[in-house]
């Protein structure tokens, strides 16, 4: 029979449990595996099949998840086979109800968390990437990953109290409550009365927790951490007038599994040197690349196969400025980054406007030159150039 009665589950009930229990557990095991597995050249597309694997299962667990759901509101449910025990009867309801909204928000907030991010493991399927109305934002991403991490703990609890009580159904009292879910037979009295509307509102309850949680704590914490002390100012000698920088962003944009993922570098300075009306300068510009944030890549770039932060934890560019015509620019000169020395030309536009200049400019490098993500051949995982942006606006001294 496809549909409940009264004291049993139909075909369609018990096949949205089973497919979405074994679906969970799968999905918990990869997602325990990739949380453990080192981010290397050597792992990198075990990871991303995995992860991509990780995905796909998660929006199929929502999907069925819906439909579960649906499915439910037009069917009678069986009654509990114990009525009498109320606080037994009241703690399987609200797992139950846990466990529904773990099916629903787990899944969510892993595709709001893909969503907000680019460029690593993609879902497994021709209907997009993206969510409507989800930017791709860092800050996003982080507080979605914070309630995917805490659903997680969450289902584990949850999960293990329900199969202990199915274990105590099926082998202490072997009251049919197991077999009601995994064969359609009938247990329970007829007519025997529900929980009450008690175990939905304390399941509801800390459920709006969990999703409030990351809301405070999490970014509270991510935003100490990209509002480290500024970088001391780098002293520049020269006879030409010397501008100060009042406010600026460094960015730098590579791809990785064929997506564009942008980061940006928290502390950074610029010693400036600069006449008007030659056009001619020179520029110190002091980066902390310990301040670096990639998205969801960011400890991997910090690491050792690229710009190995604890080794190198600054990158310093020095060039001479040349006007080429009208706000056009260039500075042609050398960025030594990891312990590597390499030619680099910064082309930008400067427009002044009495003592304050306004100037964006941009370069591309080539992360091979630097001997970074040597390991990654081929620009399968992670391309070979990287294409960094400033802008800035400086105040004449």
């Amino acid at each position: 029979m496809l549909t409940n009665t009264a004291t049993r589950y139909g075909a369609a009930a018990r096949f949205f449990h089973w497919s979405i229990a074994l679906l969970i557990l799968a999905d918990l095991a990869l997602g325990l595996i990739g949380e453990n597995t080192p981010r290397t050249a050597e792992t990198a597309d075990r990871l991303q099949t995995l992860y991509s694997v990780h995905k796909t299962i998660g929006v199929t667990v929502l999907g069925l998840a819906v439909m579960r759901i649906l499915w439910a509101f037009t069917q009678t449910k069986p009654v509990p086979v114990h009525p009498e025990r109320k606080a037994e009867t009241m703690l399987a309801e609200v797992i139950h109800w846990m466990l529904y909204g773990a099916i629903l928000i787990m899944p969510l907030s892993g595709w709001v968390m893909h969503s907000a991010e680019a460029g690593f493991a993609p879902i497994l399927w021709p209907f997009g990437q993206d969510l409507p109305f989800v930017p791709k934002s860092e800050d996003v991403a982080h507080m979605a990953g914070a309630v995917h991490g805490l659903s997680a703990w969450v289902i584990f609890v949850t999960v293990a109290l329900h199969i202990l009580g199915a274990l105590k159904h099926a082998v202490i009292e072997k009251d049919g409550v197991l077999s009601r879910m995994l064969r359609g037979t009938e247990a329970g009295v007829e007519g025997a009365s529900h929980a009450s509307a008690l175990p939905p509102a304390l399941a509801a309850m800390l459920w709006i927790a969990v999703v409030a949680f990351p809301f405070v704590v999490p970014l509270e914490q991510h935003e100490e951490v990209a509002s480290a002390a500024p970088m001391e100012q780098a002293e520049i000698t020269s006879e030409l007038p010397v501008w100060e920088v009042e406010q600026g962003g460094l960015t730098i944009t590579v791809t990785q599994m064929g997506a564009p993922v942008e980061g940006s570098f928290a502390n950074w300075t610029a010693a400036i040197a600069y006449n008007d009306e030659s056009g001619t300068g020179e520029v110190t510009v002091t980066i902390d690349t310990t301040s670096l944030s990639l998205g969801s890549v960011t400890q991997q770039a910090q690491g050792p196969e690229f710009f190995d932060t604890e080794t190198y934890a600054t990158a310093t560019f020095t060039g001479e400025i040349t006007r080429l015509e009208g706000t056009a620019h260039e500075a042609v000169g050398t960025l030594t980054l990891v312990g590597q020395t390499v030619p680099v030309t910064l082309a930008f536009d400067l427009t002044l406007d009495g003592d304050r200049a306004t100037m964006s400019g941009t370069t591309a490098l080539d992360r091979r030159d630097f001997g970074m993500g040597a390991g990654y051949e081929d620009e399968g995982t992670v391309g070979f150039g990287v294409a960094v942006a400033t802008e800035l606006t400086a105040v004449r001294q």
